[in-house]
């Protein structure tokens, strides 16, 4: 599983340097962007693994990356939103997305007559709600950090707890 879930940070990786470079992000905030793609992404799939749901493990990858995010922002003086948007983008449901619109063709192709037509309505509704979901969690999880720190800034937090910076 290890093996599995490295194979997937580093894909992830390469992913989100591909679109921060798309995105026009400076060099220095590359490797970051990078990092936390291949981080958020591992976490997300670890999660699957150990039988979490889709939902929930995708929160939880993308408000690591964007608490990781707003620590890493003061390290390397980039607005956070430069490098964790590239870094979550590798967790965009695209083949439920895909799935919707196909179904949605399917139904405006065929109608609501036959027997296929309740299950096709189904899988198309389910496909539409989970990608509806999946995007609300990586909205959430990118704002989640910004609204935990909103009125305390992390350089106030300077050798207390977690976010220790030196």
């Amino acid at each position: 599983m290890l093996v599995d879930i490295l194979r997937d940070a580093s894909l992830s990786f390469f992913v989100a340097i591909g679109f921060a470079m798309l995105f026009e992000t400076p060099k220095k905030g590359l490797l970051m962007a990078g990092l936390l793609g291949g981080f958020g992404h591992a976490i997300r799939f670890a999660l699957l693994q150990l039988g979490f749901d889709m939902v929930f493990s995708t929160l939880c990858g993308t408000v690591s990356i964007g608490l990781a995010g707003i620590y890493f922002a003061h390290r390397v003086h980039i607005p956070p939103v430069v490098f964790t948007l590239p870094a979550c983008i590798t967790m965009i449901p695209g083949l439920y997305a895909y799935k919707t619109m196909l179904g949605c063709i399917r139904i405006y192709e065929e109608g609501m007559t036959g027997t296929r037509s309740a299950f096709l309505l189904q899988d198309t509704v389910y496909n539409f709600i989970l990608t509806s979901s999946l995007l609300f969690c990586l909205a959430i999880g990118i704002c989640i950090a910004a609204l935990i720190f909103r009125r305390k800034s992390v350089k106030k937090l300077r050798g207390k707890g977690f976010f220790r910076i030196r």
